[in-house]
């Protein structure tokens, strides 16, 4: 018996306003829409070969339960989403302006990689990075 071949196929947030979310997502990163149901419980936007998803949080709690949901006054979740690019200042000041929350200010790391973290107006914290390797 083999075992069957895995990829990652979406990352999903769930937000209490998906459009809002998706808008934000857009203007901040640049990130094209890929999908929008038309109920508005869901919304994915292009990052390449796996999507980044929003789901209203009442789909979410129908579908798994509780959850503690993201807040912008709150501690972020223990997940972060990392978004890579070849210009991190840039890309950071973008999504400043776009009504991100500044977490840490561009920096190259020992290891040569750039770094910036920023929060999204639900409170996802967002690490910009240069890709490695």
């Amino acid at each position: 018996m083999s075992t069957p071949s895995v990829t990652l196929g979406y990352v999903l947030v769930y937000v209490p306003d998906v459009a809002r979310a998706t808008a934000f997502w857009q203007r901040a990163f640049g990130l094209p829409l890929r999908f929008a149901h038309d109920s508005g419980t869901y919304a994915e936007l292009e990052t390449g070969a796996t999507a980044l998803g929003f789901v209203a949080e009442a789909t979410a709690e129908a579908n798994g339960g509780r959850f503690r949901p993201n807040r912008a006054d709150g501690e972020p979740a223990g997940i972060e989403i990392a978004l890579c690019t070849t210009d991190v200042p840039a890309a950071w000041q973008r999504a400043l302006d776009a009504g991100a929350t500044a977490v840490k200010a561009p920096a190259t790391k020992p290891w040569g990689q750039t770094v910036a973290y920023v929060r999204d107006p639900d409170g996802v914290l967002v690490e910009l990075c240069t890709p490695m390797g």
